[in-house]
C-alpha cells in the first residue's frame, strides 16, 4: 500500500487492518435560549465517536486532521483527504452534503502523549527510531504482519526512549493533546441564540486486552474537566474508570458532568457487559456498583463502522425468531463458536467466541434479571449509534458519498457506521447532555428518520391522527428511555405510540422511503432463558419495494410517514419486560454498490464479484426502550 495513495483515503479504514488495531456551559434557566427552542423537543442529529490524527490507529492510516479540522467538517467545513500532495496536505476534497447538528472527538486518550512526540517535528523524540519507524507508510504482505507491525508501532509509542524514564515526557505531551482537544470543542461550540452546532469535549478509554474490545467514549457535559483523560493506562477496568471519573470529576471538580458509552459490544467476546463483582461483596455493595453502572453508562453504540450490535439470531438459550437480526454482522465473516454463559478473548483477530451478552437487546434482559436480584438494574440503557471514523470526517454515512474521494475497492465487513439522534428542547451541550442522560435519543444506520416512541396505559387507538400526538403522547406516557408509570388499572396491559417521518435527504440525493416499524420486547425465565418478540405494527415486509444493484435506482411503494398505536396482547403483570421500536427504509443501494456502479466496467476490482460483499443495505433505527417493571 503506497504512502500518499489513493488507498490512504476513506475506506481504508474500514478493511482488515483495523480489526488489530487496538467552554462554562451549565443549561441554567437563566441562560438565554437558542431560537429554535421547543418545549415539546426537536431532534438533532451528531456523530460521538469521531478518531483524527491524534489516534495512533488514525495516524498510521495517514489520517493528519485534528479535532478542529473534523469539527469544521462536521459544521459543513471542507477538508482534504489523501494522497497527500507535495505540500504534504491532501488533495481530495470532501464535504458533508448535510452538516451535523453536534460531535465529539473521541481519540485514543492513552496513546495522546506518545502519538504527539512521535508527529511533531519540534519534540525531542521525533528522531528517535521508533518514532522514524511510527511515521514510516504502512505496507505489508499478510493479516499476521500487519497485526505484528501495527503492534510494534504502538507499543513503541510508551517506551522509555520516547517518553523518558519516569514518563513525564508522554505525560506532558499528553497535557498538550488534550488542551488542543478542548481547544476545538470551546471554538466550534455554538451559543444562544443562533445554536447551530454543538461540541462536547470527549476522549476513548481504548482497553483492548488480548484483542478484545471493551470500549469507552468519555463524554464531558461541560468545559469543566479534569487535567488529563482517565486512560486504560490508569484504569483498565470499567469500575476503575467510573470510580476515577466520579471521584476527579462528579464529585472533585465543580461543573463537571460526565458519562461514558459502550461501544461496539460485538467484538467484545462476552465482556462488555459480563456482570462481575468484587469476590465476597454483599448484595448492597453489588446494587451500588450496579446503580454506578446504570447512572454513567446511560446509553450503549447499536452501530459502527465494525458491525451491528443490536441482536442476533440463534444464540444460546434466547428463543422467538427476527430474521431481521442479522444485519451487518462483523464477525460472521469468520466461524465463531457461541460463549454460552461463558466468555473469551481476542475478537478483534477473529479469535474466541460470541456471546449473547455481545448484543444490547440481550443485554437489556440480563439487567431485568440482575434487578430481580439486587432491585437494582445496571443496564437499563438506551441506544445510539455513530461511525467510529478514523479519517477526521464526522457523520459521513451517506452510502453515495465515497464515489468522489476513494478509489480503494469495498472491504469485507466494512460499513459507514450510523448517526446518534438526540430529542432536546435546544442545540446545546446542556440540552443534548441532559438527553443523553435521560435516554431520550436513538441510532439509526445513517439515515435522518425522525422516529418518536411513547409508552403508558390509555393512549386511544386514533391517537396518530392527532395533531396533538405529541403533547398527549407526553402528557399521557412516558418517551422512549423511560420506565412505564405505575398501572392504574388492574385489567390494563401498556400501550405504545410509534411515529416515524422518513429522511427527507436533499433535493440531489433524496431520503428513501420508510417499508416497515417494529416494537420489539425481551423478556426472561428465572433460568436464564431469554425471550424476544417482534411485531409489525405498521408498513409491510413485502410491500414489493426493491433497488436496482445496478443503477441504484429504487422501485416500488413506501410511506413517508408511519404511526401505529400497539397494545401488548400477551402482558404479564407479574413479569418484566423491555420494549423498543425499529423502523425499516426500503432497500437502497449499499456503499459498495455504489462504488462499483461508479467504477467503468473494465476497471472494477474482484471485491465488485464477492458475494460476501453485500450490495445493497436496508437502513434502520432503533429507538431507546421503555421498560415495566411490575
Amino acid at each position: 500500500m503506497a504512502a500518499g495513495s489513493v488507498r490512504a483515503g476513506r475506506l481504508r479504514l474500514f478493511g482488515i487492518a483495523l480489526l488489530f488495531a487496538l467552554q462554562p456551559f451549565p443549561g441554567s434557566a437563566n441562560e438565554a435560549r437558542c431560537d429554535h427552542y421547543d418545549p415539546e423537543r426537536n431532534v438533532f442529529w451528531g456523530d460521538l465517536h469521531v478518531h483524527t490524527g491524534l489516534s495512533m490507529d488514525a495516524y498510521i492510516f495517514d489520517t493528519h486532521l485534528r479535532p478542529d479540522d473534523a469539527y469544521h467538517f462536521a459544521a459543513g467545513g471542507e477538508v482534504k483527504l489523501p494522497p497527500f500532495g507535495e505540500d504534504g496536505k491532501g488533495t481530495l476534497p470532501f464535504r458533508l452534503e448535510r452538516p451535523l447538528d453536534f460531535a465529539a472527538v473521541t481519540d485514543h486518550a492513552h496513546s495522546f502523549g506518545g502519538v504527539q512526540l512521535c508527529t511533531n517535528p519540534a519534540s525531542p523524540a521525533y528522531a528517535t527510531e521508533l518514532c522514524v519507524r511510527y511515521r514510516r507508510p504502512f505496507r505489508v504482505s499478510s493479516v499476521a504482519e500487519g497485526t505484528r507491525d501495527i503492534v510494534a508501532r504502538i507499543n513503541s509509542l510508551r517506551s522509555e526512549e520516547n517518553c523518558g524514564a519516569d514518563g513525564q515526557r508522554c505525560r506532558d505531551a499528553a497535557a498538550e493533546v488534550w488542551q488542543e482537544t478542548q481547544r476545538a470543542a470551546a471554538k466550534w461550540n455554538q451559543g444562544a441564540p443562533s445554536c447551530g452546532f454543538s461540541t462536547f469535549v470527549a476522549y476513548e478509554h481504548t482497553a483492548t486486552p488480548d484483542l478484545t474490545k471493551i470500549h469507552r467514549n468519555v463524554i464531558f457535559g461541560t468545559d469543566q474537566v479534569p487535567p488529563l483523560p482517565i486512560s486504560y493506562y490508569d484504569e483498565p477496568s470499567a469500575p476503575g474508570l467510573w470510580r476515577e471519573l466520579d471521584r476527579q470529576c462528579v464529585d472533585g471538580l465543580e461543573g463537571c458532568e460526565v458519562l461514558a458509552i459502550p461501544h461496539n459490544p460485538n467484538l467484545s467476546n462476552g465482556q462488555m457487559f459480563v456482570i462481575e463483582y468484587p469476590e465476597g461483596s454483599s448484595e448492597q455493595e453489588q446494587a451500588a456498583l450496579a446503580a454506578q453502572r446504570a447512572r454513567m453508562e446511560p446509553v450503549v453504540e447499536v452501530m459502527q463502522i465494525k458491525g451491528e450490535s443490536e441482536c442476533r439470531s440463534g444464540m444460546w438459550k434466547v428463543l422467538g425468531t427476527d430474521e431481521d437480526c442479522d444485519f451487518e454482522k462483523f464477525r460472521d465473516l469468520h466461524r465463531v463458536e457461541d460463549c454460552k454463559d461463558g466468555k473469551s478473548w481476542g475478537a478483534l483477530g477473529g479469535k474466541g467466541c460470541r456471546s449473547r451478552l455481545d448484543f444490547a437487546r440481550y443485554a437489556l434482559i440480563e439487567g431485568m434479571r440482575e434487578e430481580a436480584r439486587i432491585g437494582v438494574n445496571p443496564y437499563r440503557f438506551g441506544m445510539v449509534a455513530s461511525t467510529d471514523i478514523h479519517t477526521g470526517t464526522p457523520g459521513a454515512t451517506d452510502e453515495w458519498a465515497l464515489e468522489t474521494v476513494s478509489a480503494q475497492p469495498p472491504t469485507v465487513g466494512s460499513n459507514l457506521g450510523g448517526l446518534a439522534a438526540v430529542w432536546a428542547e435546544e442545540n446545546t451541550r446542556a440540552s443534548l447532555f441532559d438527553a443523553l442522560e435521560r435516554r431520550e435519543v436513538y441510532g439509526t444506520s445513517g439515515p435522518r428518520m425522525r422516529v418518536r416512541f411513547f409508552g403508558g396505559w390509555d393512549y386511544p387507538e386514533d391517537l396518530c391522527g392527532s395533531s396533538e400526538l405529541v403533547a398527549r403522547s407526553y402528557a399521557e406516557g412516558v418517551p422512549m428511555g423511560s420506565d412505564l408509570p405505575p398501572r392504574g388499572t388492574a385489567d390494563k396491559a401498556p400501550s405504545f405510540v410509534v411515529s416515524a417521518l422518513r429522511d427527507p435527504g436533499t433535493a440531489s440525493h433524496p431520503g428513501g422511503l420508510l417499508q416497515r416499524v417494529q416494537i420489539v420486547k425481551g423478556w426472561s425465565d428465572p433460568d436464564g432463558t431469554f425471550h424476544q418478540q417482534v411485531v409489525d405494527v405498521a408498513g409491510h415486509r413485502d410491500n414489493g419495494a426493491t433497488v436496482d444493484p445496478a443503477s441504484c435506482e429504487p422501485s416500488g411503494p413506501g410511506d413517508a410517514q408511519l404511526c401505529a398505536v400497539w397494545r401488548d396482547p400477551s402482558f404479564d403483570p407479574a413479569q418484566r419486560a423491555v420494549y423498543y421500536a425499529r423502523v425499516f427504509e426500503n432497500p437502497s443501494c449499499r456503499f459498495a454498490g455504489h462504488l462499483c456502479r461508479a467504477a467503468a466496467p473494465d476497471a472494477r476490482p474482484a471485491a465488485c464479484e464477492d458475494d460476501r460483499i453485500p450490495k445493497v443495505i436496508q437502513e434502520r433505527a432503533w429507538t431507546s426502550p421503555i421498560w415495566y417493571t411490575p
